[in-house]
């Protein structure tokens, strides 16, 4: 890289950044005074009338930088006018309200004016196929950075962020002018972003979100195989894919989860998974910095692809797109929609199969188990011997996966791991996976060097692959609970704040109660307990208070501004405190569980 083109890079990044960020209150204060506001609906997220047309700051600043500061290549133009065409199509729609399919088929003539060009994405070894997957590429992303759009700040930012790893992804390839029409790029959105992050002054509407998805999607197609680029298919596959894997997933997931609740996909909603993660308990702020992560990973993991090799881009492609699973799975449980929408279909043969589907559980635990085993047997031979390659150690890795997948598979059953619920899985349960793994691994060792007798058997290789399984079947059966711990789901914002008296057994079961059943509407804030010596320590991230005496009681219960005391432990002073608390205004309550003979008359 070249003194010379980081130079131009950091002008033009700087100068289309100072130009969205001076252009952009510029359309919003036009926006507010001639009335082109968004207004709050009941399927979109924004809570006060919010200025649209941003996305003509985002125009003028991209534009204006790459035709005063950038040279201009034949694959520059043709993106930038097909992308300008996406965006007249957008502003149509903002202005107009045009039908979906009218906004369908100017994508499309957008989409078949570059491939008409040449710009094709070279997946495979049919032109015509090629083309087709290019029109579904270009459509689909432009779409889905549309619909990620449903947050403040969050299409901007993860735009941003693509574009910054597809630049990266230019220099590489030693594309000078593509990356510095990606610097500029991103310079413009984040500039935007200043008045887009919560809470947004104005939105980029239609025009902004199918030019910027349009510009991304096009961009992705001018890097290819050839010209001291990556040879790697793989790379060539994946990189784009990754890049953009924010909004595929969001899409993915958001049309998959319409159609099983028979609401049509191209229906607004609350129901991305931005809005899922917030119904979990983050922020707006924190939901969108955590998807923010995660395009800042699936970039970091393209970089990885394309210079790595080709089974270790595979086996990490493997993990990543493993933890997009139990993410995905962990969103799905996630209630958004009413029991009395209306506006969801009645179910159908199609959707009765595949809940049906959903609760033969241990289909899915086999197959993932399938994987698990595959990956830790993978990396434990990586680790030993290094990437694939023909030395003895791969040729008995390949020799004998498929019989070390029987035999652990055979292992974990014996064990029992099957018969437990993931929701409720333990410290007990672990020492059941350590047993079920530690088995396999035996039988696995015994087999290859005792009955199959295989020569270039490395110790190191089974003791690395059992420790790897065993993390990662351990971490897969607790991921829920930690995903139910990691956000504080069952913490109803405008519940009653209670304190519970008792850090005992009977009080951190109280405390589980109360976070897993909502419908209690309690909120809890601290424990307090008679013994002082857990004075200062904490029951799953709550305080312990000590207190000596009814009215500390009710004093610990105010500051804590509580307004209900749940008695979770007996104690001979009940009345002192109910009669000192009910002065201070302070509801006490008793948890109690009772157990009966159900008998017959």
């Amino acid at each position: 890289m070249s003194p010379q083109f980081l130079t131009t890079a950091i002008l033009a990044a700087t100068g289309a950044f100072l130009s969205s960020a001076a252009l952009t209150p510029m359309v919003g204060a036009i926006a507010r005074r001639k009335g082109a506001v968004a207004k709050p609906k009941a399927d979109r997220w924004h809570t006060k009338p919010t200025a649209m047309f941003g996305g003509i700051a985002i125009v003028i600043a991209v534009i204006g930088t790459q035709l005063l500061l950038l040279p201009l290549t034949r694959e520059s133009r043709i993106v930038m006018v097909a992308s300008v065409a996406l965006f007249l199509v957008g502003l149509a729609d903002d202005l107009l309200h045009i039908k979906p399919y009218q906004k369908l088929i100017g994508q499309l003539l957008g989409a078949a004016g570059v491939v008409s060009f040449g710009l094709v994405l070279p997946w495979t070894a049919s032109f015509s196929l090629n083309v087709l997957i290019t029109m579904f590429w270009l459509v689909g992303i432009t779409n889905a950075v549309n619909m990620l759009d449903n947050m403040d700040g969050l299409a901007a930012g993860v735009s941003a962020i693509a574009a910054s790893f597809l630049g990266l992804n230019f220099i590489a390839n030693q594309q000078w002018p593509e990356a510095l029409m990606l610097a500029a790029f991103a310079g413009a959105l984040l500039g935007f972003l200043i008045y887009n992050h919560q809470p947004a002054s104005i939105f980029m509407g239609d025009c902004g979100s199918m030019f910027v998805g349009f510009l991304l999607a096009s961009s992705a197609l001018v890097s290819g195989p050839g010209g001291g680029r990556s040879r790697s298919v793989v790379a060539v596959l994946a990189v784009p894919v990754l890049v953009f894997v924010v909004p595929i997933f969001d899409t993915t997931f958001v049309t998959l989860m319409r159609k099983l609740a028979g609401r049509a996909a191209s229906q607004g909603g609350r129901d991305h998974t931005s809005h899922r993660l917030v119904a979990l308990g983050l922020s707006e702020r924190h939901a969108v910095w955590m998807l923010y992560t995660f395009a800042v990973a699936a970039g970091s993991l393209a970089t990885l692809v394309r210079h790595a090799a080709l089974d270790v881009s595979i086996g990490a492609i493997a993990s990543f797109t493993l933890i997009l699973t139990f993410l995905g799975v962990s969103l799905a449980h996630v209630r958004v929609y009413d029991e009395d929408d209306t506006s969801a279909a009645r179910p159908g043969a199609l959707f009765a199969f595949l809940i049906d589907f959903t609760y033969k559980r241990r289909v899915f635990e086999v197959a993932l188990d399938v994987l698990l085993i595959v990956l830790s047997y993978y990396f434990a031979h990586v680790l030993v011997f290094g990437p694939a390659s023909n030395s003895a150690g791969w040729h008995l890795f390949l020799a004998t996966l498929p019989i070390a997948i029987a035999l652990k598979l055979a292992a974990l059953l014996m064990s029992g791991i099957y018969r437990g619920l993931w929701r409720y899985a333990g410290l007990s349960d672990v020492f059941t996976y350590a047993r079920g793994v530690a088995l396999g691994s035996a039988a696995t060792i015994v087999y290859v060097a005792l009955i199959a007798r295989r020569e270039g058997v490395s110790l190191s290789v089974f003791i690395i692959d059992a420790m790897l399984l065993l993390l990662a079947v351990t971490s897969s059966r607790l991921a829920f609970r930690a995903l139910r711990r990691l956000f504080p789901a069952a913490r109803n914002p405008t519940g009653r704040r209670v304190v519970i008296y008792g850090a005992t057994d009977a009080g951190e079961l109280l405390l589980r109660q109360l976070h897993i059943n909502t419908a209690l509407e309690r909120i809890p804030v601290a424990f307090l307990d008679a013994n002082p010596r857990k004075a200062g320590r904490f029951v799953h991230g709550l305080p312990i208070g000590s207190a000596t005496s009814a009215e500390s009681i009710a004093a610990f219960c105010r500051e804590h501004d509580a307004a209900e005391l749940l008695i979770a432990t007996p104690t001979t002073t009940l009345q002192e405190i109910i009669d000192a608390c009910s002065r201070a205004g302070v509801v006490v309550a008793r948890m109690n569980i009772d157990i009966r003979e159900i008998t017959t008359e």
